[in-house]
């Protein structure tokens, strides 16, 4: 068994609520801009004072609507400026915010607010408005619907916000003062419901304690990130994803300034306008970025230069670790690429970043020591939902490519004798919700059981090796942790998902899908009829020998007995809305397994 911590870099308050922050910030930075909002296309800054009467303005009319102290209030949205302004209305009125995913089924959100017993809930759309009310029969504490989008109350008209606003109009401003104070450290600020890979979604109970010990020591760490009046980030993740509400607080908690895009369609042109020095993502969109930059080059008829240029970053990036640090010969040819290729890249994400930060899945270190090359560095860390986001990662100036970095400062990661990563702190949820068997389960003497495999080098470093439960064991007894062979294989532009496969099997195989638009580009580039699907080219010998490429390089990742023998390309894709893929693009191996067991065992068929 082995264990590191770090001591902690923020005190957390012995007492108050995520509130505090907002009014601190009105106090101390009036003219500050700490949100921005799109207003006619064009990005409009809030200043401090301005997001705090908002803010207020809305608890008012939560509060004159009958929202009580401790009651739970659903949010039903993509990721936009509303989101933010009305999850700390909630708080304001002394409430508890239960984020559902804008992607939800009918019987998802049944199933969240039926479990939380949520009182309201505030949708996006007039097509979330219509999901509430098909199940809303079952759900008789369920009194308000609310719309962000017009019809505020389920009808047509303006929006809830100032439909709340004029609700709250003869409430006072010591009212607000009072419910605003009413949520103590220890009490729930959110309830996050996991996406489930299997079963179904456990609420995850985080309070205002566990969101200031993560963000405050989160913002310490990564300082020169944070530093009020010069830095902004852009938000496109979910923010009902608990990676998305941790840049939301960390954002007001430093403060700096915060802006909200609903998806990664238009990433590229909303980088170049809003210009944030921080971004935050999952590896697949710097995996975009890759191969976007690549297949341009290519299309260029620079394809070769592109290559090289990546090459020389990655050798540049590498050599950075090691104590002679770049030759002069590197540092020259990095120099010339930096002119002709990496300040083109840094200026396709926005121009003024020089630091990005990843979650969600492993980013390969082929591409952590690309985007380091090019002077972008992306930060690797990890978390789960139940531990407030970030419970490891790399520090702004000790980054360890490969790894997802060292404990949240304040907490401790312990190894089990299995190999099992256990967490400690502050930031921990305190239970699931309305389930203490899974609860019992999870938390065991303060320590919480993250079901993931992983390892802890002599400085605290933690490498996340797998999943225990998605461990398989081949007809030969050999122990493969898939996610290894997986995300190498991902990185691969032809290649959209992959799934290991194997388990009882006399040899592992997998299962792939392919990114449509790059194979677009692809059956171009090598003469492939036009409209080329994935369908249409199943068995096309020189697709198949661009995805066997791809398989090799994830086998060059492990052992032979680990590495996949026989691959299928399959003509569909995994979808949330088919339930392959959880909202935060994780597999849900059980149900791909089930709707492709004739694929399955087409690979070990003589």
């Amino acid at each position: 068994m082995r264990e590191f911590s770090l001591p902690a870099l923020y005190e957390v308050p012995s007492d108050g609520n995520l509130t505090d922050l907002i009014g601190r910030n009105a106090a101390q930075y009036p003219d500050a801009a700490v949100v921005s909002r799109k207003v006619g296309g064009a990005w409009t800054d809030v200043t401090a004072v301005q997001f705090l009467a908002e803010v207020r303005a809305v608890a008012k009319g939560l509060i004159a609507s009958g929202i009580l102290p401790g009651e739970r209030v659903a949010l039903m949205s993509r990721t936009r400026y509303e989101w933010v302004l009305l999850d700390f209305a909630i708080w304001s009125a002394g409430a508890v915010t239960v984020p559902v995913y804008e992607t939800s089924s009918p019987e998802q959100v049944q199933w969240i607010l039926g479990d939380s017993g949520t009182a309201a809930i505030i949708v996006e759309s007039g097509e979330h408005a219509a999901a509430v009310r098909s199940v809303s029969d079952g759900l008789t504490g369920l009194r308000h619907v609310w719309r962000i989008d017009g019809g505020g109350g389920g009808g047509q008209g303006e929006g809830c916000v100032a439909e709340l606003t004029a609700a709250g109009a003869e409430i006072t401003e010591a009212v607000v003062d009072e419910r605003s104070a009413t949520a103590k450290a220890d009490d729930p600020a959110t309830i996050v419901y996991t996406s489930g890979t299997t079963g179904r979604p456990k609420g995850c109970v985080l309070t205002h304690r566990a969101f200031f010990a993560e963000c405050g020591n989160v913002v310490e760490r990564l300082k020169p990130l944070f530093r009020t009046g010069e830095c902004s980030v852009l938000l496109f993740l979910p923010a009902a994803h608990v990676f998305g509400r941790l840049v939301e607080v960390a954002s007001v908690m430093a403060p700096i300034k915060l802006g909200c895009v609903p998806d990664i369609k238009n990433l590229t042109e909303e980088l170049a306008a809003f210009r944030p020095t921080l971004i935050l993502g999952v590896p697949r969109v710097f995996e975009k970025v890759y191969n976007s930059a690549r297949a341009k080059a290519q299309a260029d008829g620079k394809g070769k230069i592109f290559d090289r240029a990546a090459s020389t970053a990655i050798a540049y990036s590498r050599a950075l670790g090691t104590p002679q640090g770049p030759s002069l010969g590197l540092r020259i040819r990095h120099k010339v690429f930096d002119a002709l290729v990496y300040s083109k890249l840094r200026a396709v994400l926005g121009g003024r970043g020089e630091y990005a930060i990843s979650g969600g899945a492993p980013l390969g270190e082929r591409l952590g020591h690309f985007f380091r090359g090019i002077g972008f560095t992306v930060l690797e860390g990890y978390g789960l939902t139940e531990t407030c986001a970030a419970t490891a990662f790399n520090p702004w100036d000790r980054q360890k490519i490969g790894t997802v970095g060292q404990p949240l400062p304040g907490s401790v990661i312990r190894i089990a004798d299995d190999g099992e990563v256990l967490l400690h702190g502050e930031h921990l949820f305190t239970g699931y919700w309305n389930n203490e068997a899974a609860t019992a389960e999870a938390l065991a003497d303060g320590w919480f059981h993250t079901g993931d495999i992983g390892t802890l080098d002599e400085d605290g470093y933690l490498a996340i090796t797998g999943r225990k439960k998605e461990i398989l064991v081949t007809a030969g007894g050999k122990n493969v942790a898939p996610a290894v062979i997986e995300d190498r294989i991902r990185a691969h532009a032809l290649i959209a998902e992959c799934m290991v496969v194997g388990d009882g099997r006399p040899f592992v195989g997998a299962l792939v899908t392919l990114d449509a638009e790059f194979l677009a580009r692809w059956a171009k580039d090598n003469g492939k009829p036009p409209g080329s699907t994935a369908a249409s080219l199943h068995d096309d010998p020189d697709l198949l020998a661009a995805v066997q490429q791809a398989v090799d390089d994830g086998n060059a990742a492990v052992s032979k007995a680990e590495s996949v023998r026989k691959f299928r390309v399959l003509q569909a894709q995994f979808t949330e809305e088919a339930g392959h893929i959880t909202p935060s693009l994780k597999l849900k191996r059980g149900v791909v397994a089930k709707d492709f067991a004739d694929e399955i065992e087409s690979l070990y068929r003589a």
